[in-house]
């Protein structure tokens, strides 16, 4: 997740959607004083090597504590941040009115179908489970659901959803929607990039599992009209 105040703008990152590869990519523009939430330490490596920048700003003040917030610094150590794939709901709360309302708010989102594959193979589910269905109904999606990241109280509340299908276009696109001086570029390999086996989803996805999916992805499959 990113704001970045020099380009006034908030990154709203979801799963499984080239989120690390574009935060990687914003983070080489932004400046001393924006917000970029750390990631695991080999995608830092590789946003260090790539844009000369890593994580900073993520620590929120004290001033912005709550009781519950001190008690989890005091018994936990767990210091109030924010942080990867954090709510906009979240995000909200705690950045000032000026700038939630005025920033260019935006994410990706993704076919639900082609994102469950990708996530099977990304946690070596294929090596756990007898199927992707013993997957899905044995609480492989718990807490992957993208809408909730992006949505607040059930309504969007980000700007722009872009759409994973259009990756390739995405650096252009947003060079022009940021209004950025230079092209943004995107790293030339992919964070995570290399555990899916089965490229189609077709050739995996059984009846049970396109009708789970269905559910479980209501949402997004109305609002974008994605289809298996």
């Amino acid at each position: 997740m990113i704001i970045s105040h020099k380009h006034k703008f908030i990154f709203v990152k979801t799963r499984k959607t080239a989120g690390t590869s574009l935060e990687i990519a914003l983070s080489k523009i932004c400046g001393k004083d924006d917000i970029i939430t750390p990631i695991s330490e080999d995608d830092e490596q590789s946003r260090r090597s790539f844009a000369n920048i890593s994580a900073q700003n993520f620590r929120m003040p004290m001033s912005q504590y709550t009781r519950e917030d001190y008690a989890k610094l005091f018994f936990r150590g767990k210091p109030k941040s924010f942080y990867n794939h954090m709510t906009c709901a979240e995000i909200k709360a705690n950045v000032p009115k000026e700038v939630w309302d005025s920033y260019y708010k935006f994410t990706i989102e993704r076919n639900p179908f082609d994102k469950v594959v990708s996530l099977y193979y990304y946690r070596g589910a294929d090596k756990k489970f007898a199927s992707i269905y013993d997957f899905l109904k044995n609480g492989g999606l718990k807490g992957f659901n993208s809408f909730d990241i992006y949505a607040i109280d059930g309504v969007v509340a980000v700007d722009h959803i872009y759409r994973y299908e259009n990756i390739r276009d995405l650096c252009s696109t947003l060079t022009q929607d940021l209004k950025l001086d230079s092209e943004l570029t995107m790293p030339e390999k992919k964070a995570k990039s290399s555990t899916r086996k089965v490229k189609n989803y077709k050739d995996l996805l059984d009846e049970k599992s396109i009708e789970l999916i269905k559910l479980i992805f209501a949402r997004e499959i109305k609002l974008f009209g994605y289809a298996y």
